[in-house]
């Protein structure tokens, strides 16, 4: 590959984009969508083997992207607008280019569904088909209202025993927020805990390195991640290569696991509505309407910035 040869640029260019998605902290889900996207774009362009630089495209070839990705991948409205975010990203945080007709791109609408909610009965019988970390995990995010990333994103330092609650970190919007941690399942929660620090010690014993976390803090903090506070209330089981840095550490569970159990129990449970991870937040929030919960309450237990969002 010579250079200055387009395939070589648009290398590089992958490389700053990666760059400049990394300095602003964005997540790695985001990095690879973004990415993918961006590969996408050129490639396609490209297919006829004239190959141009996204400088030397324009309105007409981001059009041209998004109508093919309407028309003939039929993809939905929410990938439409990944797809569109991801060319803006590279527009205007990679190439510095500022292109006011992207403002003019209409967005598709999402339709708005009414999400899927269980009922007390049902959640109970879907439980009590999970057993031994999956388990607690889908009991933690229906008892607390947490995500799926917040759940198995935990931290040690981040349950509160004796107060009775869970900070979450730098949730959807890069915000904390506080939720309660059921009573019910503080036993369970603390055997967990000693799970995790049978995990810990003996990836202190081996020397692993520690845990990721979040943005410049261990360059500041060296053996941060080391710790026992920083350590993953659900750890992985297993040790994987930080597709970041290249040093092999322990992850936290892998959220397919708890995605894949839970469909299972659905399935065992006969239930037959639509059922997700995130069916667990909203039953969470429908129950304690019922139960006579105060709407803004619920809002902030869930996070939510908008209390329409809560209503739907």
């Amino acid at each position: 590959m010579k250079p200055g040869t387009p395939a070589l640029q648009s290398v590089r260019l992958l490389d700053q984009v990666r760059e400049r998605i990394r300095y602003l902290h964005y997540s790695l889900s985001t990095e690879k969508v973004y990415l993918y996207w961006v590969r996408f774009f050129i490639r396609w362009h490209g297919r006829g083997g004239q190959m141009k630089h996204p400088r030397a495209m324009g309105a007409a070839e981001v059009e041209a992207f998004l109508s093919m990705l309407a028309t003939e991948r039929k993809v939905s409205a929410s990938t439409h607008n990944q797809a569109l975010s991801a060319l803006l990203f590279l527009y205007r945080e990679v190439l510095a280019i500022d292109l006011p007709w992207m403002e003019g791109i209409n967005r598709p609408a999402a339709k708005r569904r009414i999400p899927s909610v269980l009922t007390q009965a049902e959640v109970a019988g879907v439980l009590a088909q999970m057993e031994g970390t999956t388990a607690l995990l889908a009991r933690l995010l229906y008892g607390t209202g947490m995500r799926l990333m917040e759940g198995v994103r935990l931290r040690v330092k981040d349950a509160d025993f004796d107060r009775g609650v869970i900070v979450v970190r730098e949730a959807k919007g890069n915000k904390d927020r506080v939720v309660m941690l059921p009573r019910s399942l503080a036993p369970a929660l603390r055997l967990q805990m000693l799970a995790a620090r049978a995990l810990w010690e003996a990836d202190r014993q081996a020397q692993r390195g520690g845990v990721e976390t979040p943005h410049a803090l261990e360059q500041k903090y060296p053996k941060v991640g080391q710790t026992w506070g920083w350590f993953w209330m659900f750890p992985s089981p297993a040790l994987s290569i930080d597709p970041r840095s290249g040093v092999e550490r322990r992850h936290h569970l892998f959220e397919e696991r708890l995605q894949r159990a839970l469909k299972k129990a659905v399935t065992r449970a006969g239930v037959y509505k639509p059922v997700s991870v995130h069916t667990l937040r909203h039953s969470f929030a429908t129950h304690l309407l019922q139960s006579g919960t105060d709407i803004r309450t619920v809002q902030e237990l869930l996070g939510h910035s908008d209390v329409s969002t809560t209503m739907i």
